[in-house]
């Protein structure tokens, strides 16, 4: 019982850390293609890792189902919603920020 609660503790805290992570890229990053990344890549493993750790606190019950199909939902409409948001300002000629000193060398 006590591992349960220590490793849902673990879940939620890594998803914290994760979305700190993320807001920090969404602040430091120099553009509108690298911030969409940052958030897109981050807030859907962020939400994952707390929505396992809430259903380890609540246990195998109708809240941990719900979770769950929280989690599907949100699975799927988080990278749609970044590709719509980058189609669309790829469309609307939003250029990508190029560090122009660096252009010619490959990492």
């Amino acid at each position: 019982m006590i591992l349960i609660e220590m490793l849902s503790w673990l879940f939620i805290g890594a998803g914290a850390l994760l979305g700190i992570a993320g807001g920090i890229g969404i602040h430091r990053f120099p553009d509108f293609y690298s911030r969409l990344h940052a958030a897109g890549t981050t807030d859907t493993l962020c939400a994952a890792l707390f929505l396992i750790g809430l259903a380890m606190q609540t246990g195998v019950s109708v809240a941990s189902f719900k979770l769950l199909l929280i989690f599907a939902f949100l699975f799927f409409s988080s990278p749609t919603a970044s590709h719509a948001l980058a189609n669309a300002a790829m469309l609307g000629n939003l250029k990508p920020y190029l560090d122009e000193n660096n252009a010619d060398q490959q990492p």
